[in-house]
């Protein structure tokens, strides 16, 4: 099975920049937020001034988003990332629209195309299965107990007999008188 890669966080926060940079989308004040958690709880990723510049109020919210997201990108795909975080904790609920996690959200993380995955799963339910399991689990029995030695016999109504939670008591019963009446004309 080949090996899927995922987008970078950097190629994630270009295909959605234009998301969030539509008017009405993120608000001055979550923007302020973001770039006050990346200023402080991550002061790596944006310095002081770089946090005064972004959060200037004289420029428009969408011309600072944009820089910040621009400036993020420059910087590398862990300033992307600590990015894609603050607004997870500041606003899941957009976080969770974005169009790359819809992306990631339809892809399975084992690399089976979800159109092909979904035909797999539910081309055959789960009575295919109990009824495989039940001939498989018969055939065994049938095998386990029809064998000629004699000594199997007994071990099978041990079984039988120790099983009634397994199978229904009336069919354990019938089970046993017929192995007893086929152990008799032995």
């Amino acid at each position: 099975m080949p090996y899927r890669t995922y987008p970078s966080y950097c190629d994630r926060l270009r295909q959605d920049m234009y998301f969030l940079t539509r008017n009405g989308r993120l608000s001055e004040h979550l923007v302020d937020k973001i770039i006050l958690q990346l200023n402080r709880v991550y002061p790596q990723i944006l310095t002081n001034k770089e946090a005064e510049k972004f959060r200037n109020p004289k420029a428009l919210l969408h011309i600072r988003l944009s820089d910040l997201i621009s400036h993020l990108q420059k910087k590398g795909d862990k300033h992307c990332q600590e990015f894609y975080r603050a607004l997870q904790i500041n606003a899941e609920q957009l976080y969770n629209d974005l169009p790359s996690r819809k992306i990631l959200k339809t892809s399975a993380s084992t690399g089976i195309d979800t159109d092909k995955e979904n035909y797999i799963l539910t081309d055959r339910g789960p009575m295919f299965f109990l009824a495989c399991f039940s001939v498989a689990a018969g055939l065994a029995l049938f095998m386990y107990c029809w064998n000629p030695d004699p000594k199997v016999i007994g071990g099978a109504k041990k079984i039988l007999g120790f099983s009634p939670i397994i199978i229904g008591r009336h069919v354990r019963n019938i089970c046993m008188v017929y192995m007893e009446d086929t152990s008799r004309k032995n």
